[in-house]
């Protein structure tokens, strides 16, 4: 369906691939996996057509509707959640309005046997085929079901888009790309805005389309459970098999290791002619066979071992300063926000209604002239030192809230209590882009960098994979994984107990990720971590909070188990409502 031939990318000197062949087949499902820097995002552009080659071409049909969500969206105001969505059949009204409009010709012309009007006839009927053959009955309820899907509310509908923030944004071009049913679907990044609920109504929409995929995801589960092809994208090469990624990895290190001992085989068999060809160069009778092998090693085709990636981030957390038994304690916490319906509330009034502590007739008086939302209430938890726990649940109902109220940075109803010597380390959802664009990495680690550790940052930077001229890069070129590792780098610098990582794993290829998470099991203090991301989840944390419905509830078990019983829970609500 697309051809790839020969692609070649240079930019600034350097090679990010070079030839590069292969091959789109209908209803491939394909994950492009590399480490941060390899070039994936690029060849996707190239294969959606936003971005040329330095060498090399792309071949896709002219019928072939290719759809493309890019890592980041510049989208415009004007319309509702339901309106944008319901763009993604605009080029049908196009054509409903342009068949209308050749039928018009066709009343008025009187030349029948005209060429031009045979062509008329012939492109009319064809593009009448067409229309006609798609089901426009129920676009309304396509477009609900898709929002939904992807977790919005049925409130949320004919709210204008200008309220969402970037991430349900994104949801909304996700749906439109799905809505227009493409033959080929080009995903950069699809899970990093989306709960767990979401990412696995995505994965079975996949897996029953028909259509091709190819995937960008450092979400190891979603690509092993969407996926049945691996492209991965190293050292300016691609390696390309027909199995999922965990099975691909298997894959090429059994091929590595046959090409190794081939290697081998070969280079002992090489010296060995070498050894003959120079003992008996200048002995008569031997002049023939030193001739054979001098041939046979000119025309020798040798074995070539598959590079290896060697770059490996080095991480590990210093150890904890002791904290008390009981790092964090919630007592009936609840968090409720206020908005005047004819937004006139001042900042100070704002603070007095978020205020639970406030009680004065006039702030009862804006309360009730106000509109409010609650985002969960009553939350009691205790967290113990050393524990790791896991805050999951859909977007907005309330976990980085909580991170919030703990860190201090919210008021809020009830008691939260943090114990004794409490040392937090925070990476926020925005962490990286919070760094200053302007500072290079080094200044970057520099500023902040304290006692002893300033006599270590080149060695830091370069465990980061920061070493040598990635040191002088300014922040503002880096990619958004590069982004996330200087940001990382930052909260090591100082001994911490208390670790809260908000969306952590955002933009980190899957290797850094595994390393990541190896660091955190090892790490000998107390973690809070907010995530989607299952395979991240697996094995790291014991216990799992759930925030949904204005509740948190509390679940003493990993997140494979959390999410076995929330899909027996949904099947029980089913047989509820289909009694």
């Amino acid at each position: 369906m697309i051809s790839v031939e020969g692609l070649t990318v240079e930019f600034g000197g350097t090679t990010l691939f070079k030839d590069i062949s292969f091959q789109i087949n209908e209803k491939d499902r394909i994950a492009l996996m590399g480490k941060n820097g390899a070039g994936k995002s690029t060849m996707l552009k190239i294969l959606a057509g936003v971005r040329q080659p330095t060498r090399g071409s792309v071949q896709v049909p002219k019928d072939c509707v290719v759809a493309y969500l890019p890592q980041h969206l510049m989208t415009e105001d004007g319309r509702t959640v339901f309106e944008e969505t319901s763009q993604a059949f605009a080029h049908l009204r196009e054509i409903e309005k342009e068949i209308e409009e050749i039928n018009e010709q066709l009343a008025t012309r009187t030349d029948y046997e005209s060429e031009s009007y045979m062509a008329l006839i012939e492109k009319v009927s064809a593009m009448s085929e067409k229309f006609y053959a798609i089901d426009m009955t129920h676009f309304e309820e396509n477009v609900e079901k898709t929002l939904l899907g992807l977790g919005f509310e049925r409130t949320d509908f004919d709210k204008p888009t200008s309220e969402f923030s970037g991430g349900w944004r994104m949801r909304i071009e996700l749906a439109k790309l799905l809505l227009k049913d493409p033959d080929v679907l080009l995903l950069d990044e699809p899970t990093n805005h989306l709960d767990i609920d979401s990412i696995q109504w995505l994965e079975e929409f996949i897996k029953t389309s028909s259509k091709a995929v190819v995937v960008i995801s450092h979400d190891r589960k979603f690509v092993d459970t969407i996926t049945t092809r691996t492209i991965e994208v190293t050292m300016g090469r691609i390696y390309d098999y027909k199995a999922t990624y965990s099975h691909y990895l298997e894959l090429r290190k059994e091929r590595r290791e046959q090409q190794q001992k081939q290697y081998e085989e070969q280079q002992k068999m090489i010296q060995e002619t070498k050894d003959f060809i120079e003992r008996f160069k200048g002995t008569y009778a031997k002049t023939l066979q030193v001739k054979s092998r001098v041939k046979m090693l000119e025309k020798l085709e040798l074995v070539e071992v598959d590079e290896e990636d060697t770059s490996r981030l080095r991480l590990k957390f210093p150890p904890s300063p002791r904290s008390g038994s009981y790092p964090v304690q919630a007592d009936g916490v609840g968090k409720t926000y206020y908005a005047n319906k004819v937004d006139e509330l001042t900042s100070g009034q704002v603070n007095k209604l978020n205020d639970s502590e406030t009680n004065n007739s006039s702030t009862r008086q804006l309360v009730n002239s106000s509109t409010c939302k609650t985002v969960f209430r009553n939350a009691t938890f205790t967290i113990e030192r050393g524990q790791k726990v896991a805050f999951v649940g859909r977007n907005g109902e309330g976990k980085s809230t909580m991170v919030k109220c703990i860190m201090g940075q919210l008021e809020h109803e009830g008691t939260l209590t943090l114990g004794h010597n409490v040392q937090i380390g925070y990476f926020a959802q925005n962490q990286a882009s919070l760094l200053d664009d302007e500072l290079t990495v080094f200044q970057t680690i520099d500023d902040i960098a304290k006692g002893e550790v300033r006599n270590k940052i080149r060695d830091l930077l370069g465990a980061f994979m920061f070493g040598g001229e990635e040191s002088t890069k300014k922040v503002k070129v880096l990619s958004g994984g590069e982004r996330t590792r200087l940001a990382i780098l930052k909260l090591l610098l100082e001994p911490v107990n208390l670790l809260i990582l908000d969306e952590p794993t955002n933009h980190l290829d899957i290797k850094t990720k595994d390393i990541l998470k190896q660091a955190l099991v090892d790490f000998d203090g107390t973690l809070i971590v907010v995530s989607h991301d299952r395979d991240f989840l697996d094995g790291l944390v014991t216990k799992v909070y759930e925030f949904g419905q204005q509740r948190v509830r509390e679940h003493l078990c990993g997140i494979y188990e959390f999410l076995e019983t929330k899909k027996m829970e949904n099947l029980q609500e089913l047989e509820k409502k289909n009694k």
